[in-house]
Order: C-alpha cells, then sequence, then structure tokens
C-alpha cells in the first residue's frame, strides 16, 4: 500500500504499532499493484484501432433456448440477449482478429437477439457501446479494471466500520470439524478461555468510538453500529451477566444494532433480551435430525444438544427474533436433510416470517475432518438441487446461492444503480470488519484469532487503540486487483477474489484466489435470475445469514 499514511508516530519499521489516526493507518490513493502500470481510458487515443472482444464477457446459456445466449459484461453492468452467432461472433474474436471491417455506418436497427440476423455493423457498434467490444489490448484492459477495482477497493476499507466482539473462546460443545477445537483441548490455549470483563468491555467500547472517528464517523453521530456476537460461544449461561453489560453499553451509545452466533444450547439464560431493543437477530447451527446432530454437536460429556437448541428456537422466534439456521453439510448428513426440513416444519418454524435456513459445506479445519468427506460449494449446490427435486420439504433451506441468485437478480434491476454489484473483495476481513477479543486484541477475520502474532491491533488500557500496520494492509489490500488471476478473471467482480482463509490453505498464500466452482455457480444463477425476471416472477429470498460460520 501507499506509504503517504498519516499517523501519529512516525512509522520507523512497517511492523511497528502505531497509533490509530484520522486515516486509520490506511494509503491516501488507492492500492495498484506494482506490475499493473496506471491506465486511464479518458486520455487515450482509440481513433482507428482494431476491436476485439472484452476479457470481462460472461456467456451465459438459457435454459430452453438452444438459439440465444445471454451476455452479462462484468464491469458495465450490461447485459443482453444474443443469437448464438453474435456470441459466436464475439468468442471468435477472443481467439484471433476479426474478418472483417469493425467499423462502418449504421445501416440497421440492431437485432442482437435475432438468431437470423448476421452481425450487422449496427450490431457491432451496439457491442461496442456495451462494453463487449474494446478497442484497449488485454493489458490495457487488465490495467483499466485494476484501476476501477482498486478504487472499489479503496472506499471499501473506509466505510463505516462493523465489529465481530468475542465475549469468550470457551465454548460447551465439542464439535469435531470445529475451527477453534485446539483452543479447547490443548493445554497451551488454555490462556484464551477467559471470559471479558467489564473493565475491558469499557475499553473495547471507548476503542470502537476511536475507530469510528477514524472512518470519519463524528462522535455522537447518529450512524447504526452494528456488533455481532462471537466466540467460542458468546451466550454461555455463565458469560449472562457480562453480556447484559455490553448490551447496557449499546443502548447508552444509542443506534446500536446487536446479533449472535451461537449455539443457542444457553439461550434459554438470555429470553428477556432477545429481541428487536437488545439481540434482534441469531445464527443458530444445527447438523441433521435429532438423532444424527447429536451425535456430532455434543457436550464435553458426549450428550446431544438437539432437543436443548430446539426448545429455545421456538422461545427466540415467539420473542420476534430473527433466526437464521444454518446446517454444516458434509457427504455423511446430506442424505438426511428431508427428515430434518419434516422436523423444522413440525415445529411450525416455517410458519414463523424470521425463520429462514441454509445449508453450508463442512471444511476440513483440523485433522479430524477428512477432506474425502466434504464438498465444494458447487457440488452441494447440485446435490441440493438434486434433493429439492425429489424431497419439496427441502425447498425451505437455501444456500449460499441463494445469496448468488439474490445479487444475480439484482443485475437485472437497475433502477437505482446502473453498476453491477461490484465487489472488489470476497467480505469484511478485507473492508472494515474488526474481531475484538475479550483480551481487546484486535484481528481482521473471525477465522484467524487468538494468536498475537496476527492480530492487525490491540485496544490499551486507556481506550487508545494501536494497529500492525503491516498486517492490516496485507489484509485489507488483498482485493480482486492485488492477484493477477483475479485481475483477469471475467467472475472477479462478482466473486471477490474468493476466501482468503480457504485460499491460503489451498495455495500457501492469502492472496491467491479461492474459485469454488463459482463460474458454473453464477452462471447457474443468473440464468435463473433472468428467466424469473422476463416472466416478471417476484419470488421472496431469504437471506437472514450473519455470516459464514
Amino acid at each position: 500500500m501507499s506509504n503517504t499514511t498519516k499517523i501519529k508516530l512516525n512509522v520507523i519499521s512497517s511492523n511497528q504499532a502505531v497509533p490509530l489516526d484520522t486515516l486509520l493507518a490506511l494509503p491516501d490513493a488507492p492500492f495498484r499493484p506494482a506490475d499493473v502500470p496506471p491506465f486511464d481510458r479518458r486520455e487515450q487515443n482509440f481513433e482507428g484501432r482494431p476491436l476485439r472482444t472484452s476479457s470481462y464477457v460472461i456467456y451465459i446459456d438459457l435454459p430452453g433456448d438452444s438459439a440465444r445466449m445471454l451476455l452479462v459484461h462484468a464491469y458495465t453492468g450490461a447485459y443482453d440477449r444474443v443469437s448464438r452467432g453474435v456470441a459466436g461472433y464475439l468468442r471468435g474474436l477472443e481467439k484471433s482478429p476479426a474478418a472483417r471491417p469493425l467499423y462502418g455506418a449504421w445501416t440497421s436497427e440492431p437485432a442482437l437477439d435475432d438468431a437470423a440476423a448476421p452481425v450487422s455493423d449496427a450490431t457491432i457498434e451496439l457491442l461496442r457501446k456495451r462494453g463487449y467490444l474494446t478497442p484497449m489490448t488485454d493489458a490495457e484492459e487488465e490495467a483499466f479494471f485494476t484501476n476501477l477495482a482498486s478504487t472499489v477497493q479503496h472506499a471499501a476499507v473506509r466505510r463505516a466500520p462493523s465489529y465481530i466482539l468475542m465475549p469468550t473462546y470457551q465454548c460447551n460443545l465439542r464439535c469435531p470439524y470445529c475451527f477453534q477445537d485446539h483452543m479447547r483441548s490443548d493445554p497451551a490455549f488454555g490462556h484464551l478461555l477467559r471470559t471479558i470483563d467489564r473493565e475491558m468491555v469499557d475499553r473495547v467500547f471507548q476503542g470502537m468510538d476511536r475507530i469510528d472517528g477514524a472512518h470519519g464517523i463524528p462522535e455522537g453521530a447518529a450512524v447504526l453500529r452494528s456488533i455481532v456476537l462471537f466466540g467460542g460461544e458468546p451466550l454461555l449461561e455463565a458469560s449472562r451477566p457480562i453480556v447484559e453489560y455490553i448490551l447496557g453499553k449499546g443502548r447508552t451509545r444509542g443506534n446500536t444494532q446487536f446479533t449472535a452466533v451461537t449455539n443457542a444450547t444457553d439461550l434459554h439464560a438470555y429470553e428477556d433480551l432477545l429481541g428487536p431493543e437488545n439481540i434482534g437477530m441469531l445464527q443458530i447451527t444445527v447438523d441433521g435430525p435429532p438423532r444424527v446432530h447429536d451425535q456430532r454437536r455434543i457436550y464435553a460429556d458426549g450428550s446431544g444438544s438437539f432437543e436443548r437448541i430446539a426448545q429455545n428456537v421456538t422461545m427466540a422466534l415467539e420473542r420476534g427474533v430473527l433466526v437464521s439456521m444454518r446446517m454444516n453439510v458434509d457427504r455423511a448428513n446430506l442424505p438426511l436433510l428431508p427428515e430434518l426440513a419434516d422436523e423444522f416444519i413440525a415445529r411450525g418454524w416455517d410458519k414463523y416470517r424470521g425463520f429462514s435456513a441454509y445449508v453450508a459445506p463442512v471444511q476440513s479445519h483440523n485433522e479430524q475432518t477428512s477432506k474425502k468427506t466434504t464438498f465444494n460449494t458447487w457440488q452441494l449446490n447440485q446435490a441440493m438441487t438434486a434433493l429439492k427435486a425429489q424431497h419439496p420439504s427441502v425447498r425451505l433451506m437455501g444456500g449460499d446461492d441463494d445469496t448468488m441468485l439474490a445479487r444475480a437478480r439484482a443485475l437485472f434491476d437497475q433502477r437505482s444503480d446502473p453498476m453491477p454489484n461490484f465487489r472488489s473483495n470476497f467480505c469484511g476481513a478485507h473492508g472494515s470488519m474488526y474481531v475484538i477479543d475479550a483480551f481487546g486484541d484486535i484481528y481482521a477475520c473471525w477465522e484467524r484469532t487468538g494468536d498475537p502474532s496476527v492480530r492487525i491491533g490491540t485496544i490499551d488500557a486507556s481506550g487508545t487503540v494501536f494497529v500492525n500496520r503491516a498486517l492490516l494492509e496485507n489484509w485489507r489490500s488483498r482485493s480482486v486487483a492485488s492477484n493477477p488471476v483475479c485481475r483477469k478473471c471475467r467472475y472477479a467482480v462478482y466473486c471477490g477474489g474468493g476466501c482468503a482463509v480457504l485460499a491460503e490453505d489451498q495455495h500457501g498464500d492469502m492472496h491467491a484466489n479461492h474459485c469454488d466452482g463459482f463460474g458454473k455457480r453464477f452462471r447457474a444463477s443468473v440464468a435463473d435470475a433472468y428467466t424469473d425476471h422476463v416472466n416478471g416472477v417476484k419470488r421472496e429470498i431469504k437471506i437472514d445469514r450473519i455470516c459464514d460460520m
């Protein structure tokens, strides 16, 4: 990143912890990779240049229509139904020069979706205006895209912050696939299992005020502050007094929204703290019908937790809390999802507007979980499609691709913003999210916590926030512009580069890409969304989830 950051102390070493200032030790100008030269399309003279197909054109097959395809242009947000002939013409220009002149008079009305129409000069001109054809070279367009993505990323790291607050790393369950399993099983990490105290809560809220100020939010401004309670298990019965104190601090500030990622086993201890004015949304995990869940999400003594969780879910729904039910799915419990969906229906949860459910693939975070038992996201999506066709009750359960489908629908509803949902990064870890634990240590990602060597900052006894400039920049600079694979990819603006933690597991480098079958998933989602769009179908998609954990 740029070295023109403004901080209170002179920085001698990039690893030195320095006080956070109004620019949060972030660059004054957008980060741009050193290997990509600046390029301003407005300053170029393209007259007389041949056209080529843009590197960011996406071709989508339309179900039931063998004569036409859908074109989507990533960074312009354009979409058009075209004949296979036009699509083939563009495909051909990706690999070889045009066989005919690419500039000509406007001879007829464009007919992009006319299967019988030749590729006329008028059609070519429209393809150029829509961005599918460009006079930029491959290298120039990559530089232009990098500039655009860097600018979007620069704004992302400066927007209003969101907070993950971890009252403790302790948990009362022992789920075999948990990425924090070592914290409870290895005595070397026993020091982490403390619970935050009031003094630290006061310090953390002072730190949040300082971070807000660094993001340009004046003290006392009526800006919504989002705080997610996370762990470990944040809502242990023993933690009730300190959680109540945290909620009280939020009410004192005003305009604070609390949500929680919880296993819900002790939720009954928080009944009076649940609701829109306190904890208004919960993400809760079950791993199958009772007999299966009770073998996977177990207490330390090996006993199961399903019935206790289920009773608490009903209680929370009755209090008007939004409940996002997550099912961690692998090859063992996937066939049992119809039975679990029937359980949801039998308990009447589907009748509450505040209830939603979704599946997510189990990740092999530790030695207890073999990769042979897991799905990637595309495989899980395909398996769920097959299950829903056989078992209508499973349609109650969404998936990661429901979020993608919602974004795809936004592509066709551009009344408010002609630009697509441009994702310069994958998640808040590379934007303006701050994860704060019971020690006042600050991390960028909830899956990289508990290790001071990777923390991006800390809050001292006075509430002053210190940041590790090198680590902060490493997380905040990861974007589709920082990875040479992503900045050449036609799906990058919708994918955001994938999960950094999974990329590091796969490639040994956090700045690598993690694709997870994204291209196939995106094309399928856009085809479904377009079909609904042209048929005027409005289907409700519930994507009420807090974070992907």
